[in-house]
């Protein structure tokens, strides 16, 4: 029987994918959790093989700051990364992070099956876009959006923004001082060569990092 636990913000979501892996017969959803701290909570009592994670998490952690935690500390289960981002965005980029996989939560349902499967064996998932787009990184000289070369919390800041957040309302929700969150701004204007929120809006949504 294959363990999992579920950690997204949203408890429909959760629900949704529960009962989806919960109709497999090899597979038992053994907790859940909203956020990093519910997560920690869950994993002093309860071991999974497979952690289903979301990138977009309250109270400070991302999913990407919680696969670099967990990859610093060694532990065992494999994590799947479910998320509402397209793949061209994060997919990359969490895959880097430690995840063993990626799958949109638009996707079908029975590819999010197939993909606890694959990833509980310890072996990669990948979707046939996912896949392209690795062999193209591979086989075509580099031409790197400019978000990328930002960090996780860059990125963040710049989704945050993007969204509509003020920079006080992000700095209480990253656990973070207003002068930090103001620091990670001025390094994604200057990498992105952007000159205000507005431009930092804009540019988000001509990438896709967030929706019209």
């Amino acid at each position: 029987m294959i363990k999992v636990i579920l950690c997204d913000d949203h408890a429909l979501i959760r629900r949704g994918i529960r009962d989806t892996l919960s109709d497999a017969p090899d597979i038992e959803v053994v907790g859940e959790a909203g956020d990093y701290g519910e997560l920690r909570t869950l994993l002093r009592s309860h071991s999974c093989d497979v952690l289903v994670l979301d990138i977009n998490l309250p109270g400070g952690r991302s999913g990407l700051d919680v696969l670099h935690v967990l990859k610093d500390e060694g532990l065992p289960m494999r994590v799947l990364v479910v998320s509402m981002y397209p793949e061209d965005q994060y997919a990359i980029r969490a895959l880097r992070a430690g995840a063993f996989g990626y799958v949109n939560k638009g996707g079908d349902p029975a590819q999010l099956v197939t993909a606890v499967r694959t990833v509980s064996q310890g072996r990669k998932y990948v979707t046939p876009e996912i896949a392209q787009m690795l062999v193209e990184s591979l086989t075509t000289p580099v031409v790197e959006n400019s978000h990328e070369k930002l960090s996780d919390r860059e990125l963040q800041t710049l989704v945050l923004i993007a969204s509509g957040k003020r920079l006080s309302d992000i700095a209480e929700e990253l656990k973070l001082s207003p002068k930090t969150v103001s620091v990670y701004r001025a390094r994604v204007l200057e990498k992105l060569s952007l000159a205000n929120n507005s431009e930092m809006t804009v540019y988000a949504i001509r990438n896709g990092l967030v929706g019209h």
